[in-house]
C-alpha cells in the first residue's frame, strides 16, 4: 500500500488510462500508477511491479521533477556517450555525483523521492556544470582563434 505524501490517505492503485485518458495510443494504458484523486497526485510503477517509481506527486512536485530531469539526464546519457558504459553504470555514477553536490546519502538521492526544493537545488547544481563547461569552450575557441593570429 502507498500513502499520499499530501493527505496521508491510500493511495489507489490504477492503470495508465487513468492518470492519462488523453493519451490515445495506448502506451501508457498497460502500465500501473498509484493515485490520490483528491490531491490531484500520482506516481507510476516499475515496469511489471506495483512498485511506485517515487513519490506521489502533485501537478506543481511533477513540473520540478521534469526541470531536474531535462538538466540531470543529459549528464549520464553523455556519459554513457562518452564512455561507452551502460545506463545503470552511468547513472549510478550520476546519482553518486549529485549525492555529493547535494550532501545528501547516494540511498536518500533519487529524483523520483525528492520535493520540490531538492528538484530545485538539482537544477541549480546541474546549470553550474554547464555554465562551466560552455566557459571551458568559449575559452578553448578562444585560444584557438589566438593561435591561429600568431600563426
Amino acid at each position: 500500500m502507498v500513502d499520499c505524501s499530501y493527505c496521508q490517505r491510500p493511495a489507489e492503485l490504477v492503470g495508465g488510462s487513468v492518470v492519462y485518458p488523453h493519451r490515445l495510443d495506448g502506451s501508457l494504458a498497460a502500465k500501473k500508477f498509484w493515485i490520490c484523486a483528491p490531491c490531484n497526485a500520482w506516481v507510476g510503477c516499475h515496469p511489471g511491479t506495483t512498485n511506485p517509481l517515487g513519490r506521489l506527486a502533485n501537478a506543481e512536485l511533477r513540473r520540478a521533477k521534469q526541470a531536474a530531469h531535462a538538466v540531470f539526464d543529459p549528464l549520464w546519457e553523455a556519459k554513457m556517450r562518452r564512455d561507452g558504459c551502460k545506463k545503470h553504470v552511468a547513472r549510478g555514477a550520476a546519482y553518486r555525483w549529485l549525492s555529493e553536490q547535494l550532501g545528501t546519502p547516494f540511498e536518500e538521492t533519487h529524483i523520483g523521492m525528492f520535493d520540490v526544493e531538492q528538484c530545485q537545488r538539482v537544477v541549480e547544481v546541474c546549470v553550474k556544470i554547464y555554465d562551466a563547461a560552455k566557459r571551458k569552450k568559449d575559452e578553448d575557441m578562444l585560444e584557438g582563434v589566438r593561435k591561429e593570429r600568431v600563426a
